[in-house]
Order: C-alpha cells, then sequence, then structure tokens
C-alpha cells in the first residue's frame, strides 16, 4: 500500500504517480469502532460536512487525464467556493487551457437540504445551459468526474454508518459507508470512506453505482497540507476502475478568506470571464 509521511504540517505521499482530486470531506476524533453504530456514523457525516475549510477560497488547479497507451492530456482551471449566512455553498470552475477548452466554466448553486442548481458556459456556442438533476452522472468536460462530484451534498441525504477502523498506507482511518435515502437521489447506491481523523479528510473514497456490487470508481489523496491554517488536498485522482481511465486534480497556488463577493457565482459571471480574472490566485 501506498506509504504516507507525516510530518511539518504535511501529509505527502512517496509515490507521485497516484493521485487524487479535490473533493474536502470531513471527520471527528479517533474513537474505537466496536462502540459506534448508526448515530455515530450520522455524527461523523456531519463532522465531516461542517470541517473547517475557511468561508471561501480559490484556487488555480492543473487537471490531468490519464490513460493507458495515451500520452496525458493537461487542463488548466480555477476554482473558487464560498459558504452562504444560510448554509449554502456556491463554486465557479472555469478553465483556460488548451485553447479549445478556454473560457468553458460551470456554477454549482448548492443550498441547504437537497436543492442544487447547475450551470454550463460553453463559449464556442456563446451559451449558457442549466445541467438537468438526470445529468448527476455525466462527466464534466470528459473527465471521471461526475457533475453529482462537484457538489456538496447534504448529511441527510445519505444513511450513514461506521463499518470499523482501517489503515490508507501507514495511516489510522474510520471507515464509514454512507447510502442514500432516496435510490434516485444519486447516481451512486453507496460510498465507502477511509477517513483520517486527525485532518478531518477522507484519504480515499470507494463509489458504488446502482448496478454493481463492486465499487466503479476510486478516489485517492496523496498530498495533503496545512494553508492558513486549513487542511487542504494538494493531488488527488479519481480512478474509473472499469476503463483504467483516471483524473488527476493538482493543486498549484490556493488562498483563502478573501471575502469573494456573491456576484462572482453569478450567472453573468459565468458568461464573462473579464468577471472573475481579478480574484485568480
Amino acid at each position: 500500500m501506498t506509504d504516507f509521511n507525516n510530518s511539518a504540517g504535511k501529509l505527502v505521499c512517496n509515490n507521485p504517480m497516484t493521485g487524487a482530486i479535490v473533493i474536502s470531506l470531513v471527520l471527528l476524533s479517533w474513537l474505537p469502532a466496536a462502540a459506534l453504530g448508526d448515530a455515530e456514523g450520522d455524527a461523523l457525516a456531519k463532522k465531516l460536512y461542517e470541517r473547517p475549510d475557511g468561508r471561501d477560497s480559490a484556487a488555480h488547479t492543473l487537471m490531468i487525464l490519464e490513460e493507458k497507451g495515451r500520452k496525458p492530456r493537461q487542463r488548466t482551471l480555477y476554482t473558487y467556493r464560498v459558504d452562504n449566512d444560510d448554509g449554502g455553498t456556491w463554486s465557479l470552475i472555469r478553465f483556460t487551457e488548451p485553447a479549445d477548452i478556454d473560457g468553458t466554466g460551470l456554477l454549482t448553486q448548492d443550498q441547504p437540504g437537497d436543492e442544487s442548481s447547475q450551470w454550463i458556459y460553453l463559449p464556442a456556442l456563446d451559451r449558457t445551459r442549466r445541467i438537468s438533476s438526470s445529468r448527476k452522472g455525466g462527466r464534466f468536460v470528459g473527465s471521471d468526474i461526475f457533475y453529482e462530484d462537484l457538489r456538496k451534498r447534504a448529511v441527510e441525504n445519505d444513511q450513514h454508518r461506521i463499518l470499523g477502523n482501517g489503515k490508507v498506507g501507514k495511516i489510522p482511518t474510520i471507515i464509514l459507508e454512507s447510502i442514500p435515502v432516496d435510490p434516485g437521489n444519486s447516481v451512486y447506491s453507496k460510498r465507502i470512506s477511509w477517513v483520517h481523523a486527525n485532518s478531518l479528510i477522507p484519504l480515499q473514497v470507494d463509489f458504488y453505482t446502482a448496478d454493481g456490487g463492486k465499487p466503479s470508481k476510486h478516489l485517492k489523496v496523496n498530498k495533503l497540507q496545512k494553508i492558513q491554517g486549513y487542511w487542504t488536498v494538494l493531488d488527488s485522482t479519481m480512478h474509473d476502475l472499469d476503463s483504467g481511465h483516471q483524473t488527476r486534480m493538482v493543486i498549484q497556488s490556493i488562498k483563502y478568506d478573501q471575502k469573494l463577493p456573491s456576484s462572482l457565482f453569478s450567472r453573468q459571471t459565468l458568461s464573462d470571464t473579464r468577471l472573475e480574472e481579478k480574484y485568480r490566485p
């Protein structure tokens, strides 16, 4: 298994070829699994959802698409997020390279509960269109990341259960199972997360689809570091276990708590790159 070292506020993978994606889920303190039940699973999931990650963030990221027999393809993007006073989370993704995807953007507005809206801007058509909830299993710009993966899923949408203790490399974790209350509410039939108690971040996640008894996708974190006091996933990979294709996300720079304005997360900004350029880290 991959070996991790924890030193000076960093958790770094010794194997740089296995990546991970920037998905920040969380956890509570270390507890013996034998003492935990469904109520403790819900409490753990709530701690994951509420993990401290700043009021807002802006990141410069590389997306690397890797497939056996093909040269890796690289994309450059900026991601922005803000947590609202009403409990909602809004995010904006903007691609800048290569040329054929420059300007493409995705706006996500997650509200408390089960309300979520997404719009994608396609510069070649100069058109913004809403992403239907039926497309939550669609691949975002041809990557291994589904539209659903880019949403912040509310705790109450799933039933959570502690399965026991485990390890990722040499790092102790708590294994959390999450199953949708409404099967039609998610493209996944369940998710199993190996959560690192100190950072409150899952070091790996297995995603199961409705028609499969084994995971269809696997997320793994290779590098964590504290930035401005917040644990941050800096390198991650989403691996499609059926095709062997994988999408690696590597953060080049990130800033927290810049007081990003709500106007940044609007459909007007989505279709006009000039309105967000000054907030790039």
